[in-house]
């Protein structure tokens, strides 16, 4: 899964080139100033949608504004998924909680995401620099690259949490360090080796060990872990 992923890294990085260098008959650039055509744009992708609508969103950028106003206004037919950052998880909750349960499905990610919109499995919406300068959002139908997209955002969305368990964590645990003491717990490292592997003291250690163990409401070391990549904290 990791290589397919890297290679569906390395085509949709090489459409984004390619849109940058030539314009293409599938291709339509939509400018970032221009922020009533990017609107027009993902309320028609997504109106047109009858199976899936995937999309991630990263920032407060005019992408994520103009997914959250039309899938709030009019999320259409199709199954919605929206992958988000852990910086706007808050607002999207905010913004979608009147969208039927059974059609939307949030998650949280801490993965590096790349802001797409991808309707059907035919077509995406995605960010191209091009060579005249400025943002601008690219349509994409070429069926290997939007295929690529779908498979990256598989892999991440497989590997995150639900926004309701993400909004129920303590900001704590997502810490680096707590990061580096839930891979040593889930391995089963005595504390004497873990504290020593992360350049801590034996007491810190237990202590943020027992912290964890009530924000994560484990009640043993291994069921900490493995809570831990229920919640998409670990890689499983």
């Amino acid at each position: 899964m990791e290589q397919a992923l890297l290679q569906a890294r390395t085509l949709i990085e090489s459409t984004v080139v390619l849109h940058r260098r030539r314009s293409v008959a599938d291709t339509v650039p939509v400018a970032r100033t221009g922020a009533a055509h990017l609107g027009e744009s993902v309320e028609r992708l997504i109106a047109r949608g009858h199976h899936a609508v995937s999309v991630t969103l990263v920032g407060h950028g005019e992408f994520t504004e103009s997914v959250l106003r039309v899938l709030g206004e009019n999320p259409g037919r199709a199954v919605v998924r929206v992958l988000c950052t852990a910086e706007i998880a808050p607002d999207v909750a905010e913004r979608l909680a009147g969208l039927p349960i059974e059609q939307t499905e949030v998650r949280v990610s801490d993965s590096d995401l790349r802001a797409v919109l991808v309707v059907d499995g035919f077509t995406a919406l995605m960010p191209a620099n091009c060579a005249g300068g400025g943002e601008q959002f690219a349509v994409v139908n070429d069926m290997a690259t939007v295929r690529a997209l779908e498979l990256l955002f598989a892999g991440t969305w497989g590997a995150a949490r639900r926004l309701a368990d993400h909004l129920r964590l303590s900001p704590r645990l997502r810490l680096e360090l707590v990061r580096k003491i839930l891979e040593r717990l889930r391995a089963g490292h005595t504390d004497e080796a873990a504290a020593h592997e992360i350049n801590v003291s034996l007491r810190t250690y237990r202590r943020y060990v027992a912290e964890i163990l009530r924000d994560l409401d484990a009640i043993s070391r291994f069921q900490a872990g493995a809570r831990a990549v229920q919640l998409g904290l670990l890689p499983a």
